[in-house]
């Protein structure tokens, strides 16, 4: 067995943390992927896109690692686990990225969409967290970045099942962070609540929707965030620098979720 975090020693925020990408082939997942290698860390990425996940994880290099993954199969999640045991010995840091996105009201969404989405965004947290904490308890401690929504935080009629989901993943959150402290095992647990991002799920379903005027539409720009923007909060979440947060839900949406409608 080879303990990567005890050979890579190299300079960063994360040297020598073992850290698990999931939803890590593209966007924010890519983002996090990549900036956690630069700060130290041994990445593993995992997907269900395996082609662009190995190509992702090559040019990146150095120590990343990508794995074929289907956040919604437990079976994949024991695997993961056992192979990440085997290999390094530890987890330092999970990011539950994972996520998928689709337009539906209450009065057009099906049931079978409505369990695509929870299968994924909340099942695929819930089986993540479920499976890497006995491994990072042992590890002596850890930290669990879940991404969330400001879905889960006001009402968005257009994603109904998404915002559920998201809504299931703070839930969770709170949920672990308590438990945690229950028992000290040195794991804190927090998750991030963006409005837009600038990646290409959204702009994959902006056709399924209806058509906004100009200056709503404008109005939603204006709170959308880059991919890099929310992986340095990831950045932060995953390092000793956030050491005292456990539980947190930190807004990353440019003020959306707290500005009035009239404004």
């Amino acid at each position: 067995m080879s303990n990567t975090a005890d050979t890579n020693q190299g300079a960063g925020r994360l040297a020598g943390k073992i850290v698990l990408v999931t939803g890590a082939s593209r966007g924010v997942g890519l983002c996090n992927a990549k900036l956690m290698a630069a700060e130290g860390a041994h990445v593993i990425m995992t997907d269900i896109n395996a082609d662009t996940g190995s190509k992702a994880a090559a040019e990146i290099g150095g120590n990343t690692q990508f794995y074929k993954q289907d956040v919604s199969s437990e079976q994949d999640w024991a695997e993961l686990v056992a192979k990440i045991d085997a290999e390094h010995g530890r987890l330092d840091v999970l990011v539950n990225n994972a996520a998928i996105l689709q337009f539906g009201e209450i009065n057009n969404e099906s049931l079978e969409g409505w369990r695509r989405i929870q299968s994924v965004n909340a099942d695929g947290v819930f089986l993540g967290i479920h499976h890497c904490l006995p491994l990072m308890e042992k590890s002596g401690g850890g930290s669990i970045v879940n991404m969330s929504s400001s879905a889960a935080v006001f009402g968005m009629p257009y994603f109904v099942a998404y915002s559920a989901s998201k809504a299931a993943v703070r839930g969770i959150t709170k949920a672990v962070a308590v438990h945690c402290h229950r028992h000290q095992n040195g794991v804190r647990c927090n998750s991030i609540h963006p409005d837009g991002i600038a990646t290409d799920m959204p702009m994959e379903v902006a056709g399924d929707m209806p058509e906004l005027d100009s200056n709503k539409a404008l109005q939603a720009m204006s709170y959308t965030c880059m991919p890099d923007d929310i992986a340095k909060i990831v950045l932060f979440l995953a390092s000793d620098d956030s050491v005292g947060m456990n539980g947190a839900a930190l807004n990353a949406d440019k003020s959306a979720t707290i500005t009035p409608p009239y404004l």
